[in-house]
């Protein structure tokens, strides 16, 4: 970004980051870096740590131990008004009083910047989240999209070395949240800021980030590309916050790509398995990646197994089917997503062919267990 006086090759370095309050560990000696220019999400569930985390970085809560650098530059003991890093709010953080124009200029009058800089900067935000139009409004008379979109401005302006975002999207519908997912998507390629971005939405995630960290109860349980993390998650926990749903229980590995039970074989994808011939575990499947058969009109697919039809759901453009799976002593009752509304009705308990694709498919030793 312009104004940056950062080195290309400088690389944030987090080392050690814990946080305790009373006998709850809520952060737990986290290591990650993040090279200039990179997106990173941190993605967990709700009371993972992760919004903690975020605030050591940015100043607003002190580490019980470990550090923020930068290159050679050690910020964690760094005031939060002198680490020129920008922040993004969930609840946006606005000055009522102030109209929008002021808004974004407030950092950068903080900074005493000449009002030559002032009005060069915030002209240049503004038009970059299309509301110069709106810049004698005060943030009431705007929608949410629009007031975050200000907030946005406001953090850009000041040129930070890091941008940070809290949830920023989780009080916006889901039209106005696709529509802000686009615009910092297309801001970050065209700027090429350094981010790290707070969130509860793998698809939020995905959809931004260069990077992906999954935290569990203060834990790093995965950090990698977005592709390397969809495809190949490494354990239970962060298969099932991917979208793999559908557990199915009690398995055996039988050779390199298929696991079986009683009446059922399920395929994965070569290099899927690294666990010895005759491993106990189970499947950890998604439900767009199940074919019942009998509604593919004609087309042929390989049976892996019958399930019985328990539910049925319209969800829009999509089908949700649930189905009983019997193998053995073992019964699990899963959920397939057929991408499009069936134009008849399925009988409950109908019994119906299964079909699995390898790609969607995942397997866990029984003993590989969260911590």
């Amino acid at each position: 970004m312009d104004g940056s006086n950062i080195a290309v090759n400088d690389v944030f370095y987090i080392k050690h980051l814990t946080k305790q309050y009373g006998d709850k560990v809520v952060v737990n000696d986290i290591n990650m870096e993040l090279r200039q220019g990179e997106f990173l999400s941190l993605l967990g569930p709700s009371g993972s740590g992760k919004t903690t985390l975020l605030r050591m970085i940015s100043g607003l809560i002190e580490p019980e131990r470990g550090s923020i650098l930068l290159g050679d530059k050690d910020y964690t003991n760094i005031p939060p008004n002198k680490r020129n890093f920008g922040m993004v709010f969930q609840q946006y953080a606005l000055f009522p009083h102030m109209t929008v124009w002021d808004n974004v200029a407030y950092g950068l009058r903080a900074r005493k910047e000449s009002k030559h800089v002032i009005k060069e900067k915030v002209n240049k935000y503004l038009q970059l989240v299309d509301l110069s139009h709106l810049a004698k409004r005060k943030p009431r008379e705007l929608s949410g999209g629009q007031q975050q979109r200000v907030s946005l401005a406001r953090a850009l302006a000041v040129e930070p070395t890091l941008l940070l975002f809290d949830e920023p999207l989780s009080n916006l519908d889901a039209r106005l949240k696709d529509l802000m997912l686009t615009e910092i998507r297309q801001l970050h390629k065209q700027l090429q800021f350094t981010a790290i971005y707070v969130t509860h939405d793998q698809n939020e995630a995905l959809f931004l980030s260069d990077k992906i960290a999954v935290l569990k109860d203060g834990h790093l349980k995965q950090l990698g590309l977005p592709n390397e993390i969809l495809n190949k998650p490494n354990s239970p926990f962060v298969a099932n916050f991917f979208g793999y749903t559908n557990k199915i229980s009690d398995l055996v590995v039988q050779d390199d790509t298929h696991v079986v039970g009683e009446g059922l074989s399920i395929p994965l994808k070569v290099g899927a398995i690294d666990d010895a011939v005759g491993t106990k575990g189970h499947a950890y499947v998604r439900p767009n990646a199940i074919t019942i058969t009998e509604f593919e009109n004609g087309a042929t697919y390989e049976t892996h197994c019958k399930a019985t039809v328990l539910d049925v759901r319209l969800l829009g453009g999509s089908t949700e089917v649930s189905l009983q799976l019997v193998h053995g002593e073992t019964e699990d009752v899963i959920v397939a997503n057929i991408p499009r509304v069936l134009s008849f009705d399925i009988e409950r308990g109908k019994d119906v062919s299964l079909h699995f694709d390898q790609e969607s498919v995942v397997f866990f030793p029984a003993d590989r267990v969260d911590d």
